[in-house]
């Protein structure tokens, strides 16, 4: 009875919503996948032998004693990641049913949600298992929420080791699945050719980061392009953990603050330099679970950097610019003891050269032909959109344009994490979001853009239908009919 009342019972979250005059799109939510069910379909769509090579625990971590962690280093991974206290949340995450059910008292109206166990499955490094994985977890979603497409709608897990198994599965997911949103893996470990050969298993203790836009391993521009053909903007979701300074044998929270925002910061630097924006300027990307502050570190940085080392500005470090007798009689009249004896040669070993560099390699804004530091603004802040959950305070700075160059708002959108560690009781997502509205730190419109029209905006971008037969399609249509 207790759960019953706890189902229909008003929530904050809900009253917010009830007050507001525009929808709440939720653009990563999680389902929490009932795994019985799920390898029923790995089995049939992978078979008996790969289903069998399938684990959810890709981690050694807790097959190994202190001894074998501190000689291996593997990181402490996830653990005790889901809400059990609240029962109702967890079976909510699982039951499309309920969540359908529920949703309108997390004051939310629509929903985009990411797996959770799924989250892995574009990584898993057997070529054949990966794909039959990611398949099996796409069927699995497609026909568990077609019945509830008016309000919540599945990713499909797109794979990217190679251009062609990226495409392959995002051509089945839309036009097979009937599946809208993608997401992509974000990188892809690769083994080091030098250690290849020398190293069990290279990539655990040697790998280099394919980004797919910049010194990839192949050209990804034909899956940039197939986003465009299909209309959907990809989606990155993939960890940061093991990375770096990440590798904590012992610290889960260490591991894990921060390793989202690294995933995705390597992954939009790559693809803004590598130059992806510039030539599919239609194409929309969204960084999720991953909050803006580093967005608007990156893009600050950016446009300072290119103001320094822009390819006309390389002129003044260019080695051959120096004025070497000017620098000689300098160092004779104030260099005193410090260089007394030592100012024979024309510089040599003076450490004021520098090595022959390749005329063409100089400047590194060439791929993303920057002529100006606003090119860099027009490049970035339409194309990229970044997930920010609800109790992030620096979810402001996307909003404010007195901080960022140009007057820029940077494209945050409302990321709710529910079914996941970080949202214990999902009504109360919504509200918490809206805090930043009720201790000034933003406004109503920007909580608007926040929730409703930069999500709309974002999932529309490519597809204009994508809301088509859902309850804030008409909110939608006349946003976009407004702008």
């Amino acid at each position: 009875m207790a759960a019953a009342t706890s189902i229909v019972s008003p929530s904050r979250s809900a009253q917010l919503r009830a007050r507001l005059k525009h929808p709440v799109i939720d653009s990563d939510g999680h389902t929490v996948e009932f795994q019985p069910a799920l390898r029923d379909y790995i089995r049939r769509i992978a078979g008996p032998d790969l289903a069998a090579r399938y684990r959810t625990d890709g981690s050694n971590w807790y097959r190994m004693n202190w001894e074998q962690r501190r000689a291996e280093r593997p990181l402490r991974p996830p653990w005790w990641a889901l809400p059990t206290k609240n029962t109702l949340d967890r079976a909510t995450a699982t039951f499309p049913k309920l969540l359908h059910e529920r949703l309108d008292q997390t004051g939310i109206d629509f929903a985009v949600l990411y797996p959770t166990a799924g989250l892995g499955a574009p990584h898993i490094r057997e070529d054949e298992l990966r794909r039959a994985t990611c398949r099996a977890f796409n069927t699995f979603h497609a026909e568990i929420f077609r019945e509830y497409s008016d309000r919540l709608t599945p990713a499909a897990i797109i794979p990217m080791n190679t251009p062609r198994e990226a495409i392959d599965e995002m051509e089945y997911a839309v036009k097979t699945l009937g599946l809208k949103v993608i997401f992509m893996a974000g990188h892809v470990r690769r083994p080091i050719a030098a250690v290849a050969d020398t190293v069990p298993h290279p990539t655990r203790f040697a790998y280099w980061l394919d980004l797919f836009a910049l010194d990839s391993e192949y050209d990804y521009d034909p899956v940039w392009a197939k986003c465009i053909e299909l209309g959907v903007a990809p989606s990155f979701h993939s960890p940061g953990m093991g990375w770096g300074s990440r590798t904590s044998i012992s610290n889960y929270m260490f591991n894990h603050i921060g390793h989202f925002a690294a995933a995705g910061e390597a992954l939009c630097k790559a693809m803004f330099f590598g130059g992806v924006t510039r030539r599919f300027p239609q194409l929309r990307c969204a960084f999720l679970e991953c909050g803006v502050g580093w967005a608007a570190s990156l893009y600050a940085d950016m446009i300072g950097h290119w103001q320094k080392r822009n390819g006309k500005a390389m002129a003044n470090y260019d080695p051959a610019n120096l004025d070497r007798k000017l620098f000689l009689d300098l160092a004779r009249r104030y260099g005193g003891d410090l260089v007394a004896d030592k100012l024979a040669g024309n510089g040599e070993g003076w450490g004021i050269g520098g090595a022959e560099e390749d005329p063409e390699a100089l400047d590194d804004w060439s791929r993303c032909g920057i002529e100006k530091a606003e090119d860099i603004r027009d490049l970035f802040v339409p194309n990229f959109y970044f997930g920010c959950e609800a109790d992030d305070p620096i979810n402001a700075i996307a909003f404010d344009g007195n901080k960022l160059p140009f007057g820029s708002r940077l494209n945050a959108i409302f990321s709710s994490d529910i079914g996941h560690w970080d949202v214990p009781d999902m009504t109360e997502v919504t509200e918490e979001a809206y805090e930043l509205v009720e201790d000034g730190v933003i406004g109503e419109n920007d909580f608007r853009d926040f929730v409703f029209a930069n999500p709309a905006r974002l999932w529309t971008s490519m597809n204009p239908n994508f809301f088509q037969g859902t309850v804030v399609e008409d909110a939608v249509r006349q946003l976009l009919n407004n702008r």
